[in-house]
């Protein structure tokens, strides 16, 4: 029986996670959860789970839950990061790290050095660290598994050849809800329209990366690390079906695609049961319901942060750390309508020239980069 740890047990990710290990019945058991403020979510869980370990966000949510558990078992509960870092260095077969942004680096960390496998579903914490992260796993002989669709797609078409016969990685993006809008429109588009995706439904922060195109720029960078990829390898196509997920090209002219329905419990399936692959009962794909797969270049004229985030990652260094961490800040912004849509990528685009970030030599520069870099998009999204 394999144990898990679940870090951001009650967001998008996390839950599903938690119907997959449920339907795997007790193939899986559930060690760790961690969440942030959703008590009622994660007192449910651990009613259901039973799990040994857990972390909140703080002495508050710590509280808040007690009292939820009254009269049930309570497992031994940490706060804030500490807590979260020491969940994921409790001894687990796999850690799935669905932890929002740039928190999640540290508990990956974690994972890795203990070689634990890293389900890993928190894309920012190889755009700002991935080089740490993938020497580390790779000193220790840890597994990383990509839960994002998209990485394992091309995780699972690479078993196909050898990576130095890989030609190109190619990433699909459904392109959003604005896929078809003019830059006029794109002015007015409002927050709920945004939260609005017309494939997946997924946490906030996400779509509003996916509505940008940020969230397929940010993938470009974790495929460079994930497989090594050169940046000149990695090509997006616009494909609003979001039937294949992603696909790869070997030097013979072979490409291999992954197609599957629009259901995040696969990739999560596949990185908690791999090599295995275990049949549960998720919709099949119905190949009928499709006459027609359609594939475009990306507008990067009109979507500039998809533009940005390949840019930074190519400059590589601490570009990378500042375009997240100045995304994360003008997404929220965006959310708590301070700042426009259109605002989003201009924001990054300013922090970016601002910081002039330069090389890191270790994870605290990484770090500390990133706190600058959010204190300037905060200053200037909210005025501040």
């Amino acid at each position: 029986m394999k144990t898990v740890a679940v870090l951001g047990s009650t967001g998008a990710i996390g839950t599903r996670t938690l119907e997959v290990v449920d339907a795997l019945g007790g193939e899986v058991r559930v060690s760790v959860l961690v969440a942030g403020r959703n008590m009622s979510v994660l007192a449910e869980q651990v009613k259901r789970f039973q799990p040994e370990l857990v972390s909140v966000a703080d002495e508050a949510a710590r509280d808040e839950l007690m009292l939820k558990l009254s009269g049930a078992s309570k497992p031994e509960v940490l706060v804030g990061d500490e807590g979260l870092a020491a969940c994921a260095a409790h001894p687990t077969d796999v850690v799935v790290n669905a932890v929002m942004g740039a928190r999640g680096i540290r508990p990956a960390l974690e994972a890795v050095r203990r070689k634990a496998r890293l389900a890993l579903a928190n894309k920012e914490c190889l755009v700002a660290a991935g080089s740490f992260i993938m020497e580390a796993a790779r000193a220790s002989g840890a597994e990383v598994i990509p839960v994002d669709s998209e990485h394992c797609a091309l995780f699972q078409c690479m078993v196909a050849g050898r990576p130095d016969e890989v030609e190109r990685w190619i990433l699909t993006a459904s392109g959003g809800p604005f896929r078809t809008f003019s830059k006029e429109q794109l002015e007015h588009v409002m927050v709920a329209d945004a939260l609005r995706h017309p494939n997946w439904s997924m946490g906030q922060k996400i779509t509003i990366d996916s509505a940008t195109m940020m969230n397929k720029g940010l993938e470009v960078i974790e495929a460079h690390h994930l497989f090594n990829a050169p940046y000149d390898k990695i090509k997006v196509l616009v494909h609003p079906e979001s039937i294949v997920h992603s696909m790869v090209e070997y030097a013979d002219g072979s490409v291999m695609a992954q197609l599957a329905t629009h259901d995040m419990r696969l990739p999560i399936q596949y990185a908690l049961t791999y090599p295995e692959r275990v049949k549960l009962p998720w919709p099949r794909l119905d190949f009928a319901q499709y006459n027609q797969l359609s594939f475009a270049e990306p507008d990067m004229e009109r979507f500039p942060a998809l533009r940005l985030a390949i840019e930074a990652g190519r400059a590589g260094g601490l570009a990378p750390c500042v375009m997240n961490a100045a995304n994360e800040i003008a997404v929220e912004a965006f959310l708590q309508e301070k700042i426009a849509f259109t605002q989003i990528p201009e924001l990054v685009e300013g922090t970016l020239e601002a910081m002039a970030p330069g090389t890191a030599q270790s994870l605290e520069e990484v770090l500390a980069m990133d706190r600058q870099a959010r204190d300037y998009a905060r200053r200037v999204a909210y005025g501040a």
